[in-house]
């Protein structure tokens, strides 16, 4: 069983039955945590929606937690750290990490715990500003197809993906180009920027169609979804919602 609690932005909470990973978070509510689990802390970069330095009190009450960040943040003379660039592969007490280049700043990491493996991009995406040159334009179609490659064939059971209205027609670039390649069982649209209309949008594009039942809607910060994994393995799913 995956629990997967939507936190803001790009913040998500994945619980397993014997650890947590928190990518990302700078904003939004946790809720209530076993502290008797492992507890993982990704931060994919530097910029502010996706880093706060408040993480570094959640060991005053987690005993079993572990800091993996990207090399480009800077932690301010906090020692327990983990720091990792791009193309790294690094296991952290039974947690098998990989990280990609981001098109922006840091990194993505895949993570592999018993049987899961989740996908969290960061600003990893397909940024096509209309505002750039075609030759901007050109260079990250081919350095995030060149990422999103290295994933070929890997099996990945949750997957956060940027789909930022920011980019007008293409916001939805780099997911369809991620959902195409990768072979992913549940797709978690983030980097909205609060915009939850982006999912209508979504629903609506022909090109989504094929991959259409792994996009899940997000509706509101504190979203929890509840993903099993069938003898296919396949997913059944359930929602529910913190209360507040």
């Amino acid at each position: 069983m995956m629990q997967i609690t939507y936190l803001d932005h790009s913040g998500f909470l994945v619980e397993l039955e014997t650890a947590y990973f928190l990518f990302d978070y700078y904003k939004g509510e946790l809720p209530r945590l076993n502290t008797g689990k492992k507890f993982y802390v990704f931060v994919s970069h530097s910029h502010y929606d996706h880093f706060k330095k408040d993480i570094f009190k959640m060991r005053e009450f987690l005993p079993d937690i572990s800091f993996i960040l990207s090399d480009d943040v800077e932690p301010d003379g906090v020692s327990d750290v983990i720091l990792l660039g791009p193309n790294v592969e690094k296991n952290v007490d039974g947690c098998k990490i990989r990280t990609l280049r981001s098109t922006d700043e840091g990194v993505a990491f895949l993570v592999q715990y018993g049987e899961y493996t989740v996908y969290h991009a960061g600003d990893l995406n397909w940024w096509h500003w209309e505002e750039e040159s075609k030759a901007y334009n050109t260079m990250m179609r081919r350095n995030y197809q060149y990422e999103i490659n290295k994933l070929h064939g890997v099996k990945i059971d949750a997957a956060f993906v940027p789909v930022d209205p920011r980019l007008g027609e293409q916001y939805f670039w780099g997911l369809d180009c991620f959902m195409k390649r990768t072979e992913t069982r549940a797709v978690f649209p983030m980097h909205f920027w609060e915009n939850y209309g982006i999912f209508d949008r979504l629903a609506m594009e022909k090109s989504t169609e094929e991959y259409a039942d792994k996009i899940y809607r997000i509706e509101k910060e504190g979203q929890v979804f509840v993903l099993e994994k069938s003898k296919d393995k396949s997913f059944h799913e359930s929602v529910r919602e913190i209360m507040q």
